[in-house]
């Protein structure tokens, strides 16, 4: 039996051909754009693959679809409760880029902690003058460090693994994990974010966007930390209130913050934050470093994101075997 795999707002701008590979004999139909989409197409797909929702006008011409899938690790931006009223499974793919994101975090945990970055632009202002190892304002031994680690799922597990290897002393908090996760991996435990925050010389975040985690790192949990901290966010902006991380900064709660992501992106330039940066106004400079979320980005991964999403649906249909549905307490009468 052949099915029709459907991809409505092709993100990528090359060719199609990791896709298709990833259905193999089945039919793949692509689409820059949901409303170039035929509504026969919409109709006849068995799966459909997209970063991002489908639109309530599209998603009701889909009397044929027995999976969502959606080629990325985060899923707050689909209704996988109103997917599961329709019967339909969606699914994710939080493997592509489980080392990348990882890697990262530790990338920025370490240009913070050695200066990599601020010796870069200090020398570059004046190599001469400026050729003073000492002058790193966050130097650390990390070994003698103690790194925290909230949220220990399968990104959150690799960078408390990346930071053992460098000797670090890990805790991690993640009141949804059963007891006796860190011991698997030879880390300690705490109940709460402030005794993360309290004990931490660097703290590296990993836990998905919910309603109960937007804003959870507040000014409140930052006001709890250890002199000197260190904040890394590879996860997802809105989980740090960036007024709350201005203020931290600001009255020296903690010391540096490396982001990958934020609440809105790209970055709000009129934010105070943002815009005391970019201006490289005294007190912030050096304190601040932010890439474009751009974590999860190698060619390596970006294959496995793409081949993933149509395995992942192609193996549903062919065999019944469902991988990664995240919305399974809600699904009870699959299509």
């Amino acid at each position: 039996m052949t099915f029709n795999v459907l991809w409505p707002a092709m993100r990528w701008p090359d060719n199609r051909e990791i896709e298709t590979a990833s259905v193999g004999s089945h039919s793949a139909y692509f689409s820059e754009r949901y409303e170039d989409v035929p509504d026969e197409q919409w109709a006849s797909c068995d799966a459909v693959v997209s970063v991002g929702d489908i639109p309530e006008t599209y998603r009701a011409k889909m009397s044929n679809c027995r999976i969502f899938v959606t080629p990325k690790v985060g899923f707050d931006n689909i209704d996988i409760e109103a997917w599961a009223l329709m019967g339909v499974p969606v699914c994710n793919v939080p493997d592509y880029g489980t080392q990348e994101v990882a890697d990262h975090a530790m990338a920025l945990i370490l240009s913070l902690m050695k200066g990599i970055t601020f010796h870069t632009r200090e020398l570059k202002r004046d190599p001469a003058g400026l050729w003073r190892p000492a002058l790193n304002p966050f130097g650390k031994r990390l070994s003698a460090s103690v790194c925290g680690i909230v949220g220990l799922g399968r990104i959150g597990t690799a960078a408390a693994l990346r930071a053992k290897a460098f000797g670090m002393d890990v805790v991690m908090y993640d009141p949804y994990r059963e007891n006796g996760a860190e011991l698997s991996i030879g880390i300690r435990r705490v109940d709460s974010l402030e005794a993360l925050f309290a004990q931490s010389d660097v703290v590296s975040l990993h836990l998905p966007l919910s309603a109960e985690t937007e804003k959870l790192i507040n000014a409140e949990v930052l006001a709890a930390s250890k002199p000197g901290l260190i904040l890394v966010n590879t996860a997802r902006g809105p989980i740090i209130d960036l007024d709350g991380l201005y203020q931290a900064l600001q009255k020296d709660h903690i010391q540096a913050v490396g982001l990958d992501v934020l609440p809105e992106e790209p970055a709000d330039p009129e934010h105070p934050l943002i815009k005391a940066w970019a201006a490289s106004e005294p007190w912030i400079d050096h304190r601040l470093l932010l890439t474009p979320h751009s974590a999860f980005f190698t060619p390596e991964s970006v294959y496995d994101m793409r081949f993933k999403g149509g395995e992942v649906a192609v193996t549903y249909l062919s065999s019944g075997r469902l991988n990664n549905c995240v919305n399974g307490q809600w699904l009870t009468e699959p299509r």
